[in-house]
């Protein structure tokens, strides 16, 4: 005896997102273009071209300048909370803090408090780097071809979007 699927009606998206108003037929003909984890990612892909020559000139890598954003915003982070922050491993964090520190653009020292705790500061050369590269943002939006507002809006969206599946993959 065979089984029917619970729905016929109903389409399971290609990120797997229950669609009762599609037509059962387009879950087998899902493409590409309608996953949005595709999505995501091709436009992570488009965005680092955008964001390349913008690196080249500052002389770091993406993950390194946001290093330098995070603790203009915040000085005197532990590596364990800069990792979490930046949604990095800690064993990704040393070796780059480490490259960072060669640059001088950061300093690392023990806590005075917690010795197993590694915080990390800017150094003025760090600051003058984030200095430098504050214009650049001006230029992905321009990029992107949203007025500026959408942008934001697309921002916030995004990052809740971003916050609610890490949440589901606990």
């Amino acid at each position: 005896m065979s089984r029917k699927p619970a729905s016929t009606s109903a389409e399971t998206a290609a990120d797997g997102v229950s669609a009762p108003d599609m037509p059962a037929a387009r879950s087998q003909t899902a493409k590409l273009a309608d996953f949005m984890c595709f999505t995501i990612y091709s436009a992570n892909l488009a965005y680092s071209r955008v964001y390349k020559p913008v690196l080249e000139q500052l002389g770091v890598t993406y993950p390194q300048y946001i290093t330098i954003i995070a603790l203009w915003e915040e000085d005197r982070q532990t590596v364990k909370s800069l990792s979490e922050k930046l949604f990095l491993e800690p064993s990704t964090m040393t070796p780059m803090l480490q490259r960072l520190e060669a640059m001088g653009y950061v300093t690392r020292a023990r806590d005075d408090e917690d010795e197993r705790s590694v915080r990390v500061s800017l150094t003025e050369a760090g600051r003058q780097l984030r200095e430098r590269g504050l214009g650049f943002g001006e230029l992905t939006v321009k990029a992107s071809g949203l007025p500026p507002d959408e942008f934001r809006v697309l921002q916030r969206a995004v990052a809740r979007l971003r916050d609610n599946l890490r949440e589901a993959a606990k």
